[in-house]
């Protein structure tokens, strides 16, 4: 019988006996795993038989964890990390080289194009694009390219990439499609809808959704032939070819560099995703107005939502997603300081989070992407006024209620 998506996430893990009867998985803190035949346990680190040798490459809680994870995102496998830029690291450190060319889209998170741009100086070449447009991407892409990169919906200005028509294209032309759904989440989408090899989440985000747990993961959807990537390692060439890629994945990006999401970490996202559905309905409700509502306001210049009609991808966010997400930016008319508006804020709360049961604001250009400097982010359109949003699940009339009064005060 086939379950929805709620349903299958609260009793994945009754899907093998659990000790004792209990019906979540137990915490595992054990580092070290025993074996009584010792050819079973080379076995284990050859990855011939399934098992745990070292809680530096994973641990049976985090492996529950990411059973959730390959459910929610119809996969074959996922790895988990401590966070999601680990996450993000572990791809291009398992799976490039030196002289490697890779197509991201220019609209990303700031520490993902922080992290994009010492690539760039360290033998990897990123071409950064308007994702936007597939015709953009298209035009990057060269004999040397390995991977495609896009993110759902932009962090903050919330641009939504062209994911249908870039995934026909990376499949047309053989490439690893590597698309981030953090913004959007496996429940209002699936990326293999549209040919992505592999998906990363940052768990910390509305996976986890109660802002307790670091966590990040890679999903590989089972779509991509990995015999057609050049650069896997012989060694991880041992068992089937769906598998060489999260195989290097774990050995190169998650054992070497030691990125390793903790037992107790790795509970606590577990059981917060077990409300994810019913905590991005009600958040994406909540924006949706509140949406509306500043967009009406005289003392908001622009506000930037894919639920509203005048978004650039309006149209094709819903044809895209469930709903229109949880994060929006705005921006204050000229003159009106964009500090002392999320000073008089009383319930929205000043932070660099998102995902978060709460709704919290930032002013991005003054923080999180204060260190890209001033060019880079005229480029991405990161206005001094511009505030990031993340739309929590209050009431929302306590949620408008703020936001009026704050306006209100606001002189500009």
């Amino acid at each position: 019988m086939k379950r929805g998506f709620t349903t299958t996430i609260l009793h994945s893990d009754l899907d093998q006996p659990i000790e004792h009867n209990s019906v979540h998985k137990p915490m595992h803190l054990a580092v070290a795993y025993g074996y009584s035949d010792a050819r079973e346990l080379a076995k284990v680190f050859k990855g011939e038989l399934p098992g745990f040798v070292y809680g530096r490459q994973g641990n049976p809680t985090a492996a529950a964890l990411e059973a959730k994870v390959t459910k929610m995102e119809d996969g074959i496998a996922t790895a988990c990390f401590s966070t999601g830029m680990a996450a993000i690291a572990a791809v291009c450190t398992a799976l490039l080289r030196e002289g490697d060319h890779v197509v991201s889209s220019s609209f990303l998170f700031g520490n993902t194009n922080s992290l994009f741009g010492t690539y760039n100086t360290q033998g990897f070449d990123i071409s950064f694009v308007d994702a936007t447009r597939v015709d953009e991407v298209a035009r990057a892409i060269r004999p040397d390219t390995r991977l495609v990169f896009v993110e759902t919906i932009a962090n903050p200005r919330t641009q939504v990439a062209d994911l249908a028509r870039i995934g026909e294209l990376c499949k047309k032309q053989g490439l690893l499609y590597v698309v981030d759904n953090t913004m959007t989440s496996p429940y209002l989408y699936q990326p293999k809808r549209h040919h992505a090899g592999l998906v990363i989440n940052s768990l910390t985000k509305y996976i986890g959704g109660h802002g307790n747990a670091l966590g990040g993961a890679v999903t590989d959807t089972g779509l991509y032939d990995w015999t057609r990537f050049p650069n896997i390692n012989d060694s991880y060439k041992n068992q089937k070819p769906a598998l060489w890629g999260m195989q290097q994945i774990r050995k190169k990006g998650l054992r070497d560099i030691g990125s390793t999401l903790a037992a107790e970490v790795a509970h606590r996202i577990a059981v917060g995703a077990e409300t994810l559905a019913l905590r991005m309905e009600r958040s994406s409700d909540n924006a949706l107005r509140l949406a509306r509502l500043l967009a009406g306001n005289s003392r908001v210049k622009k506000v930037y939502y894919p639920g509203l009609e005048d978004h650039p991808q309006h149209r094709l966010a819903g044809e895209l997603f469930k709903t229109y997400g949880a994060l929006m930016a705005i921006e204050l008319k000229e003159g009106i300081d964009c500090f002392d508006f999320l000073n008089r804020l009383k319930l929205v709360i000043s932070s660099s989070h998102l995902g978060d049961n709460r709704t919290l604001a930032i002013p991005i250009a003054h923080t999180i992407y204060w260190e890209m400097g001033p060019q880079r982010r005229a480029e991405m359109g990161i206005a001094d006024s511009l505030i990031r949003l993340s739309i929590g699940i209050e009431d929302f009339d306590d949620l408008a209620d703020d936001f009026r009064q704050a306006l209100d005060q606001a002189k500009a």
